[in-house]
């Protein structure tokens, strides 16, 4: 029986991790390292495997006009530059037009472009251009907070520092965000 496209390339992933954790003068072959390169295989194929945008189920706006906004969508994603997981909240608003969608839709919608290799400046531009040309809504905005662990473990070491990136577009391109 032929090996799938699918088994072939976790095989290729496997060997590769098992090739750069010898490269790091690591024991691969010792028993509490002889899983590792097919566990890490297996996770960074999770992070970077983009799970399908959801269908839409349109719903009337019902003259709805104001804010709707889900705060605080935990998300995952894996760092374009160094591959270290980078996490943190999005919080996902519009003004609606003449339609709304559920809301589990826009954390599918954070979940979605937050997989595959990421940079938070891309990840919350790409939510809110995905408001726009989904939703047409008169204004959207996402604001997404986030531990990037290249920063926290590597580098200049600075744990829990966070960094916030911001997008608005349409009516809500004069929001202010409150300091306090």
């Amino acid at each position: 029986m032929a090996e799938s496209p699918r088994d072939d390339a976790s095989a290729r992933a496997t060997a590769a991790a098992a090739a750069l954790l010898d490269a790091l003068g690591l024991d691969v072959t010792s028993e509490r390292l002889r899983q590792t390169p097919q566990r890490f295989a297996t996770a960074l194929a999770e992070l970077v495997d983009r799970p399908p945008l959801p269908e839409i189920g349109y719903l009337p706006s019902e003259d709805f006009h104001d804010l709707v906004l889900v705060r605080d969508i935990p998300f995952q994603a894996l760092c374009e530059h160094h591959l270290f997981p980078f996490r943190g909240v999005a919080h996902v608003g519009y003004l609606p037009g003449e339609r709304i969608v559920g809301l589990s839709t826009l954390a599918r919608v954070v979940e979605h472009f937050a997989h595959g290799l990421q940079m938070q400046e891309r990840l919350t531009a790409q939510i809110v251009d995905w408001l726009e040309r989904e939703l047409q809504p008169r204004g959207a905005g996402v604001v997404i907070e986030a531990e990037h662990l290249c920063m926290s473990l590597r580098g200049i070491g600075t744990p829990a520092t966070r960094t916030t990136t911001r997008a608005f577009r349409g009516e809500l391109t004069t929001f202010e965000e409150n300091p306090s």
